[in-house]
């Protein structure tokens, strides 16, 4: 190990060693090979109060990798701040240096791709090199220059994976994109979570505050701090803008930078300027590379696929996350090849359609089967996740409110919906939060359409249960939840008065104000005036009271 590195180590040991979690810490070095699984037995076998400095003796014993790897499983557990102790001694890898046989992978890219929140890859994965070479080949074409690279396709078809893939490679980075990729998922937002996005990512790319020590107030001030950050501390750097729904988001982020962008829609770039080059990606994947991830899921080579196996890429067209999805119910029930099969089959499902009219016919079909395969007692809950909005990430103890139930029992049937591909699950040190993929949600929406109302009136109950406003505080895990949505929660539930109460408390507004800003107060104004209007001119006097008795 480098000597600086080492030095960086020993001067925060008590700091590390106060505050980890060894057994997270393991779990993420040992996938990324940075410790062997008899070095995590040493660990375990000390007392709980030793295993940190064991760790981190160990860590000091051995080479430049494993120091980057306890980094980055520091940075992926959530522990941002100790990681940020070690970054200065992070040691210079050379190009030849903790190469893998990943295509490129080295250490020097897992920390960059780390940093700059680039998704792992997926626990199932097979290459999809002519895409991963098309989508490099027009980044190259940028030259160093601003411009724009979109990725686009129908939903499911894994632009995501392939955005990611393509800045996976050592030599790609070090040419082109030396000053690191920066990732940010977008999402269909309004003007008010667009502001959050940009915060955020100027929060991100300003960390020392050397530029600014606030937040943007509106969206054409965070594109000039963005537009500054990126030309005087990330030049030569990669932007890439996940999921973007809509022509005029990309307006915010039109200013001088070279952006990789994955989409539905190929037309969003028509407002930008500057060179625009298209990756697009089809919907489905060839029979080969379908095969090769039921293979994968179910622990059998190609050749040993049973024939139900090449129907059932036939029937779902090759969908990689329908074939993801019956992938992971085959790994619990390998013998059921043939019910699978008929179940796409015989299943009459509802063709789901968006604005940009992309047919999700194949992934409702996977998901009636995956859902239909939920234990009885816990198809329940599932249902009640029909209430999340897209592109939210919901902490865990959310659901324990919901559900009246420990943190660990929601835990253990959250992570059934995740080993089923049913639920994402992002761990943030040691706490977890869930969300859906959007077209789950598109499922489960239109599947328990009738119940929407009283699912939503369900989790309102168990908030006014558990919680008073003023006991909110922001060390509680929930607490951000519940200031960003619990509005929308009551007007989905149609309970107008309560509504009423909780926009006219000014502890509420106050509260809210300086916790996320006055962005999001204005957009929920905006957003339930038709509520509000109605109710505050006709039974303001009603509604104080209200606010008196529900809240206080």
């Amino acid at each position: 190990m480098d000597a600086k590195a080492r030095n960086c180590l020993l001067q925060h040991r008590k700091a590390l060693e106060k505050d980890i979690k060894t057994s997270y810490i393991m779990d993420y070095m040992i996938s990324d090979g940075g410790l062997t699984i008899s070095e995590e037995e040493k660990v375990r076998n000390e007392p709980t109060q030793q295993r940190a400095a064991v760790l981190i003796n160990l860590i000091l014993k051995k080479d430049n990798s494993a120091y980057i790897s306890f980094y980055n499983a520091l940075l992926h557990e959530g522990y941002k701040d100790l990681a940020a102790l070690l970054h200065g001694g992070i040691p210079v890898v050379s190009s030849n240096n903790g190469k893998d046989s990943g295509g490129g992978i080295t250490s020097y890219v897992r920390t960059v791709l780390c940093e700059g929140g680039v998704p792992q890859r997926p626990v199932v994965f097979v290459t999809r090199k002519k895409l991963v070479d098309a989508i490099q080949q027009k980044l190259r074409r940028l030259n160093g220059e601003p411009g724009w690279v979109t990725i686009y396709g129908m939903a499911g078809c894994g632009k995501s994976v392939l955005a990611a893939e393509a800045v996976r490679d050592h030599f790609f980075l070090v040419g082109h994109f030396p000053r690191g990729v920066h990732w940010v998922s977008i999402g269909k937002q309004d003007k008010s979570g667009l502001l959050m996005k940009l915060q955020n990512l100027c929060s991100r790319l300003d960390q020392d505050e050397s530029f600014s020590q606030r937040l943007p107030l509106n969206i054409e001030e965070a594109k000039d701090r963005l537009r500054i950050l990126m030309l005087h501390k990330y030049p030569r750097s990669l932007l890439i803008l996940d999921d973007v729904w809509d022509p005029w988001v990309l307006k915010a982020f039109d200013n001088q930078c070279q952006i990789l962008l994955t989409t539905r829609d190929k037309s969003v770039t028509d407002l930008v300027t500057g060179p625009k080059y298209v990756v697009p990606v089809e919907s489905g994947l060839g029979k080969d590379k379908g095969l090769e991830i039921l293979s994968l899921f179910v622990n059998m080579k190609k050749s040993e696929l049973p024939e139900e196996a090449h129907s059932i890429i036939k029937e779902c067209r090759g969908s990689p996350l329908v074939v993801s999805l019956i992938g992971a119910l085959l790994r619990d029930f390998p013998n059921r090849w043939a019910y699978y099969l008929r179940q796409l089959q015989i299943k009459q499902f509802k063709r789901i359609r968006k604005s940009s009219s992309y047919d999700y016919e194949a992934l409702d079909e996977a998901m009636s089967i995956s859902v239909d395969m939920l234990r009885e007692d816990i198809k329940g809950y599932y249902t009640d996740l029909s209430i999340l909005k897209k592109d939210v990430k919901v902490p865990t103890k959310v659901l324990c409110i919901l559900w009246d139930m420990e943190n660990e029992e929601v835990e253990d049937i959250l992570q059934e919906f995740v080993n089923k591909s049913l639920l994402f699950c992002d761990r943030n040190g040691n706490s977890f939060c869930y969300y859906l993929h959007d077209l789950q949600i598109d499922f489960l929406t239109e599947k328990n359409c009738n119940q929407l109302q009283e699912l939503h009136k369900k989790l309102i109950t168990q908030f006014q249960r558990h919680h008073q406003l003023h006991t909110l505080s922001p060390d509680q895990e929930d607490c951000m939840y519940w200031y960003n949505f619990l509005a929308y929660h009551m007007a989905s539930a149609k309970m107008h008065k309560e509504l009423c109460a909780l926009m006219l408390s000014l502890d509420w507004i106050k509260a809210k104000t300086e916790l996320v800003g006055p962005a999001h107060l204005i957009h929920e104004f905006v957003e339930y005036r038709h509520i509000l209007d109605e109710k505050f001119v006709h039974r303001s006097v009603q509604c104080v009271r209200i606010s008196k008795s529900f809240y206080l």
